[in-house]
């Protein structure tokens, strides 16, 4: 392989890259109804699985899991509630603020999103079948590095 066929070869892997990260946050980004009978929108559908991950959790707690405000996380559970997915009532520890759970509808949202997620996990490891070792420690180094790289990257370009 002459010296510019490899460069041309990694061009081409760089546009993959960025062609895959824009194609899984269009995947991620999409709203869908997670076997329920109202659609759920991305931010929505991480409020309940951090729900589903803390139990009992209050707005605080879910805002600082999450890294946004608590008013961004009492917008969206009003939605949340409104559609019927959670519920929020007084802590019985601490009357001056509310515990978080999912309602039946809002587990089976929450289980149907893990499966969303595994047959995304699944496919991976679909492509990985014919790996050998090597290249599979190469890929996981390579990725590790690349996101590390990413978000050095956004955090200077910043600046």
């Amino acid at each position: 392989m002459d010296m510019n066929d490899m460069k041309n070869d990694k061009l081409q892997i760089a546009n993959q890259s960025l062609f895959l990260a824009l194609a899984l946050v269009d995947l991620d980004k999409k709203t869908r109804y997670y076997g329920t009978d109202v659609p759920i929108f991305h931010s929505e559908i991480h409020v309940i699985m951090a729900i589903a991950e803390h139990p009992g959790i209050h707005v605080g707690g879910l805002a600082d899991i999450l890294g946004v405000t608590k008013g961004a996380v009492s917008e969206i559970l009003k939605k949340l509630e409104r559609k019927a997915l959670v519920t929020k009532e007084i802590d019985e520890l601490n009357l001056s603020r509310y515990s978080l759970n999912l309602t039946e509808k809002g587990r089976t949202a929450h289980n149907n999103h893990l499966q969303y997620h595994a047959v995304l996990n699944s496919m991976v490891e679909e492509e990985l079948n014919h790996a050998s070792d090597q290249e599979i420690k190469f890929l996981s180094s390579f990725l590790s590095s690349f996101i590390h790289r990413i978000k050095f990257f956004e955090e200077s370009f910043e600046e």
